[in-house]
């Protein structure tokens, strides 16, 4: 089964069509809600295309809604942000520049949702700040890209629980009108026993930044974020996280008990490439020895396929609005534009005081996905709980760090030589197992 798959730029672009009358620049002025006080005022930290994206679905998703500010590492991206949003009303003093401009934006008291967009790697540290300043979040997907960081995004979670706020994240097809009557039927029996899941990111390359003369380690890596481990999570993290999502909410969010992964770098070998692989397969095992099969590839000349699928004991189901077997179906309802449409129930939670919270779930289909790159990098099969429990991959950025610094690019994984951080001597006879 091979699914259409838009770019973020062709969905900005559809849902500007669709929704012009929202679009908050030029004579007609900003949009304001009936309730003056019932005006959302976002902060958007991350201004490239996927920050830009979020920023233009959140302004079409619901009215009184505002962008009031701006952060991003690089000023010509905020500069680029301001023309595609067309927010002519964010004043210069209150765009902010540099890796720690996520702090100036979110010491700003008026803000009361942000946008986390920034690459994947910052994104534990923006989000615990987001949540200890009292902001309302939208935090684009994945969450974290090591355990250490994962810790840090289920403890604010929790943190954001406990005061009330608002979390949703960027994993759109949980708004998806049909991926969710699909999933309310699968939880009903429609397609029995889940017996096992496939699901797929194939597809062929994205954009890449090469270095340019002058520039240091810290600043090309940032800006060619995709290609390093530490910002992006590898693309198994960075993109398949979707699909993984989406077979972790068939099995209603229980978790898959054993990985084994393999992968490996064959394709793309070029520096501009950084240090993550072009292809992965990864048999997840979930309870009830229930085994899943997860790809993922970014390779030219390929075969595109970016899907899911479910099987039970009565049928079979694509997730997105068919259902063949015992209980045939099919979705023919509407089906609103996702990314937008997970703004509006964002919106609408915080509006109607019920705060939506999916952080806890965001980091656990981000945990799986981390634990298939690590146990792709070591071919190791290993025990979720084992992972959890031994892991001491620590990914996050260092406070301080500036675009200026040195960092020399990390070594790519080599399958059988690289061991999993928090890996020791007595695990030796699992990994020969393994």
């Amino acid at each position: 089964m091979i699914k259409r798959t838009w770019t973020r730029r062709e969905l900005l672009r559809s849902s500007a069509a669709a929704a012009g009358t929202l679009m908050i620049s030029g004579a007609a002025g900003p949009l304001v809600y009936a309730a003056g006080s019932d005006t959302i005022r976002v902060g958007v930290i991350g201004c490239g295309g996927r920050g830009t994206g979020a920023a233009i679905d959140c302004l079409n998703s619901a009215p009184g809604v505002k962008i009031v500010a701006l952060a991003d590492p690089f000023a010509d991206r905020i500069q680029r942000a301001k023309k595609e949003v067309k927010e002519s009303q964010v004043p210069d003093d209150r765009c902010f520049v540099g890796l720690d401009s996520y702090k100036q934006l979110l010491a700003l008291d008026d803000i009361n949702l942000v946008i986390l967009a920034a690459p994947p790697g910052f994104r534990p540290a923006h989000y615990v700040e987001a949540i200890r300043r009292g902001k309302n979040v939208f935090m684009e997907k994945p969450v974290a890209v090591c355990p250490t960081g994962i810790k840090m995004v289920l403890e604010a979670s929790e943190q954001a629980a406990q005061k009330g706020l608002a979390v949703v994240a960027g994993t759109q097809r949980r708004h998806e009108a049909k991926y969710v009557e699909t999933m309310k039927r699968i939880h009903d029996g429609a397609i029995g026993e889940i017996v096992s899941a496939q699901c797929y990111w194939n597809q062929g390359g994205l954009w890449v930044n090469k270095r340019r003369p002058g520039e240091g380690d810290v600043e090309w890596q940032v800006r060619n974020w995709l290609y390093f481990t530490w910002l992006s999570g590898d693309h198994i993290c960075e993109q398949h996280v979707h699909n993984i999502d989406v077979v972790n909410w068939a099995f209603q969010d229980v978790q898959p008990e054993t990985v084994h992964g393999l992968g490996g770098r064959q394709y793309r070998t070029a520096p501009e490439y950084g240090n993550i692989f072009d292809h992965f397969g990864v048999e997840f095992t979930y309870p009830g020895d229930v085994k899943t099969i997860s790809m993922c590839r970014q390779i030219e000349g390929t075969t595109p396929n970016v899907s899911e699928r479910v099987v039970g004991t009565k049928g079979f189901t694509d997730c997105a609005g068919t259902i063949v077997g015992e209980k045939p179906w099919k979705y023919d309802g509407p089906n609103p534009n996702p990314y937008v449409q997970e703004h509006t129930d964002l919106i609408q939670s915080i509006r109607a005081g019920k705060p939506l919270n999916e952080g806890k779930r965001i980091a656990e289909s981000t945990l799986c996905a981390i634990m298939g790159r690590e146990s792709a990098y070591a071919r190791m099969q290993f025990k979720r709980a084992w992972f959890v429990g031994r892991g001491t991959q620590d990914l996050v950025p260092p406070e301080g760090l500036k675009l200026s610094d040195a960092m020399p690019v990390p070594a790519v994984a080599i399958p059988g030589q690289y061991q999993i951080p928090g890996y020791v001597a007595e695990d030796g006879a699992r990994k020969k197992r393994g």
